[in-house]
């Protein structure tokens, strides 16, 4: 594994961070994750399982280890430190207010650490992904073309990026030292990243250079032609033609070339480029839509599979858990965790050298404190005894 003889402290909660460790332990790293005594403020996040173990948080932290240690006390806190600087010297972290876990305060004890600092804002103030996602325009996009209020997205898009582009900031950050001898002070937040995005997307730059403002298109695409379509028998298709040729299929198979042609003459459109494709795209699914309606969910799926049109039907979450993409793919594996029993855990989703890197089973919460501490730092079991009895450690 890439990153096999690194070890990384993680102390964090909620998503971002702990997906920074969860993804560099995948790639091979040892993650201690750290939590407060009782567990940070995600340990009983839902969902839970009947036995009341948070699903979501054995989900993000599969393959970490876990020491829990009181952070408020002196002693605690050096602790942590001593992991840090007397092992690999590189932490991840989106706690706030805690200012001797600061690259300032490391620096001063190991010259290269490597410091990851996780932010909402990047002036420091606070933000998570439901309200970095309001202040950067896209709630008021999303949703049916009707539609008056903001629509925010299920998924915690800042917080999956922020957190990956966390993991690939401490690799560039450890190449860089075993270049150079050189740490790293890194500063990420949540908003930048949803900036970033917005204007790599160009949705910041065309208000700036064209004046105009991207509109809710409902399930269409910007630019492409893309719609979605039902079946006779009630089933939900997203349909997407990123081409000429996807194009010219989709007309072939619903039958509607006569109609397509004349509606393009009357409209003076060359169906050829895209950007007419989306000017006319109400008008064209209209035609479209009578013979997704004509026909079953199962015919359309083999007309469509003879084709190059890029299509799909929608699915609940606990279809796509029985479906073979999940029951048959080699990124997941069974893995028991204890409090949620036996299921298919997904691992690294990039193969390396042909295979996915399995998902191993999150931690007891602390429980590898002792180990750790034995391990790392050369704690005694009189040392251990006199942590455990001043509660500096759980018991």
């Amino acid at each position: 594994m890439p990153l096999r003889d690194l070890t990384v402290v993680e102390v964090s909660s909620f998503v971002a961070a702990p997906l920074c460790g969860m993804t560099l332990g995948q790639l091979g790293a040892e993650v201690i994750r750290v939590d407060p005594i009782g567990g940070a403020a995600d340990v009983h996040r839902w969902p839970l399982s009947a036995t009341g173990t948070s699903i979501y948080w054995t989900g993000l932290n599969k393959g970490k280890r876990s020491a829990t240690i009181d952070l408020r006390s002196a002693e605690g806190q050096n602790l942590v430190q001593r992991l840090i600087v007397e092992g690999d010297g590189i932490v991840v972290t989106n706690a706030a207010g805690m200012s001797w876990l600061s690259h300032e305060q490391l620096a001063a004890l190991r010259a290269d650490v490597i410091h990851v600092q996780l932010l909402g804002r990047g002036d420091g103030s606070t933000g998570v992904d439901y309200t970095v996602n309001a202040a950067t325009g896209f709630p008021l996009v999303t949703g049916p073309t009707n539609h008056a209020g903001p629509i925010n997205h299920v998924l915690p898009a800042w917080d999956v990026c922020c957190g990956l582009y966390a993991a690939l900031a401490v690799v560039a950050a450890v190449r860089r030292r075993d270049q150079s001898g050189v740490g790293a002070q890194i500063s990420l937040a949540l908003e930048d990243v949803a900036l970033a995005t917005a204007g790599n997307l160009g949705l910041l730059t065309e208000p700036q250079v064209n004046g105009t403002e991207r509109q809710r298109l409902g399930n269409a695409i910007y630019g492409q032609y893309g719609q979605d379509f039902t079946s006779r028998d009630g089933i939900a298709f997203m349909v997407v033609t990123l081409t000429g040729r996807h194009f010219r299929d989709l007309v072939e198979v619903t039958g509607t070339g006569a109609a397509v042609s004349a509606l393009a003459e009357a409209l003076g459109a060359d169906f050829n480029a895209e950007g007419e494709r989306y000017r006319c795209r109400d008008i064209l699914s209209g035609l479209f839509a009578t013979w997704f309606a004509d026909h079953t969910a199962e015919e359309i799926t083999a007309a469509l599979s003879a084709t190059t049109v890029l299509f799909e039907r929608y699915r609940t979450f606990a279809e796509v858990a029985e479906d073979e993409r999940v029951t048959g793919n080699p990124l997941f594996s069974q893995l028991h965790q204890d409090g949620l029993g036996d299921y298919l855990a997904p691992g690294l989703p990039a193969a390396l050298d042909g295979s996915h890197p399995a998902a191993q089973a999150a931690p007891r919460l602390g429980g590898d404190t002792v180990a750790v501490l034995t391990e790392r730092l050369g704690l005694d079991a009189v040392d251990i005894e006199r942590l455990t009895t001043s509660k500096t450690i759980a018991g």
